[in-house]
């Protein structure tokens, strides 16, 4: 691939930003489709949600040939052991650039060393790899999930108080994701820290493996377990379809008013329609959004370091916090105010197009 080519044409323009950089790139690869493809290998971990599917679409439409890549796609079907292979076959095409999405963030130092032993730059998207050499990749891109968390909480903490709710009255249970993801690692230390820091009472929690199927069976061993549980933490929204279900089906009320009896359902993700209208019916009392489009942020990372741009270590998208009421109206986490978004009909129907369904 001519990479120099681009890059002498942008050298004198670097000044100007990477919007230029890219639009040169872009229309030099497009004079020959064939020779001057970027060859990506996207080793996605599976297919587990709504969210991981629109996450999947935003990187194969990012990396069509139209846009100047030649996209090699596999996904790992939550094995991690399936995205090592993948990685290497990856090396072994000699790919411009491999992007992977971990299912686990421990056990990727000796293939992520062989990738930098080849010359092929590694972008992490979505979840990130514990490692004592950073130099092993070469940047992240996704949400803050431990921010994610703390928004949530501190959503719940002040409709509470709002409400006139006790701590003391609080009785929580977790439902996490997979467990060593690095969604499920954020999103259960804020409701860990929350807990203890607000005086819940964290009854237990167990992992949902991100799935409504697996979601609805914790759901049903909790509602056995802790006749007093009055809010479920939810890690994605596929888990919050099962904790409803098993709710209503044990005959008691999805809602917010726990002083009453009903169960205070909390989520993350808020890309799927359904969701979103659960939030409109109060089903859902708050979700976190978490952003899939990454597609074009990858792109973009790519092109910039194609041109000899070197990106940011950590790029963390902005995302909103989704609530039922304007009963709280914003956040404060860390000293930095949230604002508060209050779905509608017109709210939900734009991000489902947003996102796809």
């Amino acid at each position: 691939m001519k990479k120099w080519l681009a890059c002498i044409l942008v050298a004198g323009l670097i000044c100007l930003g990477l919007l230029a950089c890219e639009k040169k790139e872009n229309s030099i690869q497009q004079e020959d489709q064939g020779e001057q493809l970027i060859t990506v290998g996207f080793s996605q971990l599976g297919a587990e949600s709504d969210w991981r599917s629109a996450n999947t679409k935003s990187m194969k439409e990012a990396f069509s040939k139209e846009n100047g890549y030649n996209l090699i796609f596999e996904d790992g079907q939550q094995k991690q052991s399936n995205q090592i292979m993948a990685i290497r076959t990856f090396i072994q095409q000699e790919v411009d650039y491999i992007v992977l999405a971990p299912v686990t963030e421990t056990g990727w130092d000796t293939v992520l060393q062989e990738a930098k032993e080849a010359g092929i730059p590694v972008i992490l998207v979505d979840r990130m790899v514990d490692t004592d050499n950073e130099d092993l990749f070469t940047c992240f891109v996704g949400s803050d999930f431990e921010l994610e968390g703390k928004k949530a909480t501190a959503w719940l903490k002040a409709y509470l108080e709002k409400k006139g709710i006790a701590p003391e009255e609080v009785n929580v249970v977790n439902i996490q994701g997979n467990l060593g993801a690095t969604a499920q690692i954020g999103r259960s230390e804020g409701i860990r820290y929350a807990a203890a820091e607000y005086g819940w009472n964290l009854l237990d929690q167990k992992p949902g493996d991100f799935t409504q199927a697996k979601g609805k069976e914790v759901m049903e061993y909790f509602l056995k377990r802790y006749p007093e549980l009055n809010v479920v933490y939810c890690e994605n929204d596929n888990e919050s379809f099962g904790a409803i279900e098993a709710i209503e089906e044990a005959g008691k009320k999805v809602g917010t008013d726990i002083q009453n009896g009903d169960i205070m359902v909390l989520s993350f993700d808020g890309v799927n329609g359904e969701a979103l209208q659960y939030v409109i019916d109060q089903k859902i009392a708050c979700i976190g959004e978490c952003n899939p489009l990454h597609g074009p942020r990858v792109s973009d990372i790519i092109q910039s370091l194609e041109c000899g741009i070197k990106p940011p270590k950590l790029s963390f998208v902005s995302e909103e916090i989704y609530v039922h009421d304007q009963t709280v109206k914003s956040v404060s986490v860390d000293g930095k105010e949230y604002s508060v978004t209050t779905m509608t009909e017109e709210v939900a129907n734009k991000k489902a197009e947003q996102f796809g369904n």
